[in-house]
């Protein structure tokens, strides 16, 4: 649930700007590409962030972590399936760190809030680092605790660490929003309290 505005403010097309890819570098022929999957409540707001950082191939909205296959934007909206929101970014770690996007990601979450990000309330809106592998894991535990020791909040750190699941990209009317439709991505992105609270949290 997304409460600012009504659903189909956001959902019907009334701006739409051309879609670029990714900003970041692409990686060289023959190298090794690898993903890393973040949930960090709404995935609009995710996908800017990575979006942006060199060495970024790809970021795909979508849903992980539930029960269901195949599930809708509403059937996770509703909050029964289980899953949550988030982005699949694929990477080149020959330019860019696994560690480097777990910076990113804990800088754009609120990480103290249980099934919540800003406005959006529900488990789908929960924040979590879906592992890959045993390295991202140990990677993930240790930027975590090293969080947990030099954290400008006092409030505990309530973000998952969990093994991934499978995937599910969103609608294709989900990706990249914030290009396709920048004006009420702003709006939506300034009514949830989302930049305001990521301020307070982390400060400048």
């Amino acid at each position: 649930m997304k409460p600012i505005l009504p659903a189909a403010l956001f959902l019907l097309p009334m701006l739409t700007a051309a879609v670029a890819p990714s900003e970041g570098a692409q990686p060289a022929e023959g190298r090794k590409l690898a993903k890393a999957t973040f949930a960090g409540g709404c995935f609009w707001c995710m996908e800017a962030p990575f979006d942006k950082i060199p060495g970024v191939v790809s970021v795909t909205s979508g849903y992980t972590g539930g029960h269901k296959k195949n599930p809708t934007y509403q059937e996770v909206s509703s909050g029964s399936t289980g899953h949550a929101e988030a982005v699949q970014v694929v990477y080149d770690p020959a330019a860019v760190s696994y560690k480097k996007l777990l910076d990113v990601f804990w800088h754009n979450i609120d990480p103290t809030v249980k099934d919540r990000q800003f406005c959006d309330v529900g488990t789908q809106y929960r924040t979590a680092i879906f592992y890959q592998d045993e390295e991202q894991r140990r990677l993930a535990e240790e930027s975590r605790a090293g969080l947990e020791r030099s954290k400008p909040f006092k409030e505990k750190i309530v973000t998952e660490i969990v093994p991934a699941q499978e995937f599910y990209p969103a609608e294709e009317y989900h990706q990249k929003y914030y290009q396709k439709n920048p004006l009420r991505y702003q709006y939506y992105r300034a009514g949830c309290g989302r930049d305001a609270r990521l301020k307070q949290v982390w400060g400048n």
